[in-house]
């Protein structure tokens, strides 16, 4: 019998694993769509396990609602458009970008494929629409004024974000104020469009990575870094199997009704919005002081940040091998 006991020991000890799985909580910005593909797809291929990771993927309510969770310690991680960590700090969160990987500014305004508006100054009596959170809010006067625009001259009305895209698709706005990557594809169906660029208008915003508070940071360096690895690994594969995002996040939200044609298509333009002049080259995820210091000047032009700020209180590339 005692025998019998040291073997049934030795099979249990071999099914254990080597160390034990270390909990993150990651909360994303919104229900599923394609810029959350790595993380679904190391969640459904078990990289995360692989990495001694138990990484519990929490749907959001919008970047600006994730970022007061992880603020507040109720998450660990959020993964957002990380250019919100000016106007979060400016209001005494202790957040800071940890790896920023969609770095090209993707805030855009879309309009109908076959409009005649093709810059800014063509949106001159027409109308928009944007909702009250949105990333874009504090930077419509910037955006206008390069166009030579005023708000006088363009009507910029704010709907409920359950309204937006109603509103644009039943033609009642000419333009919607959102990102490339998720306004694309959605539109591609009910009304085919195209953007004018943020960045057109001198805006500079560092679009979706992960931020933490500084003490997570400090407390929890070796996980974060092991996050932060898995997620290289994944869109590396996102690069050349964009479907396989796709399906990923099918499997892990079945109950959703997605689309797996506009996800496959919001996770290329993710991919495509990678890199800037700055951090080409880099690996993914790596963030440019010369980004920073752009977006930063972008923010305290539209009066989000004071002068005098020091870009690297808003991010880290420590965690990075």
């Amino acid at each position: 019998m005692k025998k019998l006991l040291t073997i049934a020991a030795l099979l249990a000890a071999m099914t254990l694993p080597s160390h034990a799985q270390e909990k993150l909580s990651v909360r994303l910005d919104f229900s599923p769509w394609g810029v959350q593909a790595a993380m679904h797809l190391a969640k459904n291929r078990g990289w995360f396990r692989e990495a001694g990771l138990d990484v519990d993927i929490q749907d959001g309510r919008g970047s600006g609602n994730t970022i007061q969770l992880v603020n507040a310690g109720q998450v660990d991680v959020g993964q957002v458009q990380v250019g919100l960590v000016g106007s979060a700090r400016a209001q005494g969160a202790r957040i800071v970008s940890i790896w920023n990987f969609q770095r090209k500014t993707d805030l855009c305004v879309l309009v109908d494929r076959a409009s005649p508006i093709n810059r800014i100054a063509d949106l001159r009596g027409k109308k928009v629409v944007v909702f009250a959170a949105s990333p874009w809010a504090p930077f419509i006067d910037t955006f206008l004024r390069a166009g030579g625009l005023g708000r006088d001259d363009l009507p910029v009305e704010v709907v409920d974000p359950a309204a937006l895209w109603g509103t644009y698709i039943a033609k009642r706005a000419d333009g919607l104020m959102s990102t490339v990557g998720s306004a694309i594809p959605i539109a591609e169906g009910p009304r085919p469009s195209r953007c004018i660029l943020a960045s057109e208008g001198g805006v500079t915003f560092p679009s979706y990575g992960l931020v933490a508070r500084e003490e997570t940071v400090q407390s929890r360096g070796a996980a974060l870094r092991r996050l932060i690895q898995v997620q290289q690994r994944a869109w590396e594969h996102l690069r050349a199997n964009p479907d396989d995002g796709a399906r990923a996040i099918i499997a892990e939200r079945p109950d959703a009704r997605l689309d797996p044609k506009v996800l496959a298509e919001q996770v290329k333009l993710t991919i495509d919005y990678f890199d800037t002049p700055a951090s080409q080259g880099r690996p993914i995820g790596w963030q440019a002081r010369e980004d920073w210091d752009a977006a930063l000047k972008s923010m305290e032009a539209a009066g989000v940040v004071r002068p005098g700020w020091n870009a690297g209180d808003y991010f880290t590339n420590a965690l990075m091998e």
